[in-house]
């Protein structure tokens, strides 16, 4: 990527976090030990579904693929950013920040279309139990999740595209711990105003869309649970949706709130700090409540 100047961009200096030097050991530590209980937790998910043949119903083919998705964006960013925290390797090259944010771009708009279907299925399963099995075949939710993978990928491909087409003059010192939009067009010295109205469409399209259908399957979710006149009923449903709403409010809300804000100049450590929620937290947590769901 060319310059005013004529110099070009072969790499990028990641930042990570103010500070970070200080307590670098008590990071990593963190952080690996996070990374390698979201893989033990993702794969052994992916196996146990695989292996137990109960578990071969929708519901678990909708969790085994929001395993994997989890798996690979959080694969995208941890390894780098665990280089961040040691000094050993703070930069990245240009080709390589190219691919980690069109990776970690196709897959998180994956999650918010695989936990949208997911919300789907629960809403027919539980509002409409008799039209289950017509309504959510196998056909059906094959074709779901085809969809979400191609919706991400154009997602992610269109993000990508964009944020590189600008010049970068300002510095090659991205703050953050992974390349991500926002602060990489901090850098440029180029008009990013179509580049920011294009990021605020296409995420805010993706959220707001696989958000609405979240919301509007778990009222109707709501509603027919307390309409329920057994008492067992009712706690078996609510069981089954509860948990997983509390995942999915912290993965639109730290989403929402850290691409929808308007600039970039103001990508501060909060923002930074609010990404490790969806980054890695959420997906340590996922497998847990899978597992809890499993087990009811």
């Amino acid at each position: 990527m060319e310059q005013e100047n004529g110099t070009e961009v072969t790499e990028f200096i990641l930042l990570g976090f103010a500070g970070q030097h200080k307590f670098w050991h008590i990071l990593f530590i963190a952080f690996l030990v996070i990374y390698v209980v979201t893989i033990v937790g993702n794969i052994g998910m992916i196996l146990l579904i695989k292996i137990d043949s109960s578990l071969h119903i929708l519901m678990y083919f909708f969790f085994q693929h929001l395993a994997f998705v989890d798996l690979c964006y959080t694969s995208a960013i941890t390894p780098k950013m665990l280089q961040n925290f040691m000094g050993t390797e703070i930069s990245i090259s240009f080709i390589g920040c190219l691919l980690q944010l069109l990776i970690y771009g196709c897959f998180i708009a994956s999650d918010g279309y695989i936990l949208a279907a997911m919300a789907v299925d629960r809403y027919v399963a539980i509002c409409n139990p008799l039209h289950y099995p017509v309504v959510t075949s196998w056909r059906v939710c094959i074709q779901l999740l085809v969809g979400s993978y191609l919706m991400a990928f154009l997602n992610g491909s269109v993000d990508t595209r964009f944020t590189f087409s600008v010049n970068f003059c300002k510095s090659n010192e991205i703050n953050h711990f992974f390349c991500d939009v926002p602060p990489i067009l901090a850098l440029s010295c180029s008009n990013i105003d179509f580049s920011l109205l294009l990021l605020t469409v296409f995420v805010g399209i993706n959220l707001m869309f696989t958000m609405l259908i979240v919301i509007f399957s778990y009222i109707y979710i709501l509603a027919a649970i307390l309409k329920m006149s057994s008492t067992t009923g009712r706690k078996k449903a609510f069981s089954t949706w509860a948990s997983h709403l509390t995942v999915v409010t912290i993965f639109y809300g730290t989403l929402s709130g850290m691409y929808l804000h308007q600039g970039t100049n103001g990508f501060q450590e909060q923002e930074k700090a609010a990404s490790i929620f969806y980054g890695t937290m959420i997906l340590m947590i996922n497998p847990q409540i899978t597992a809890l769901e499993t087990k009811m």
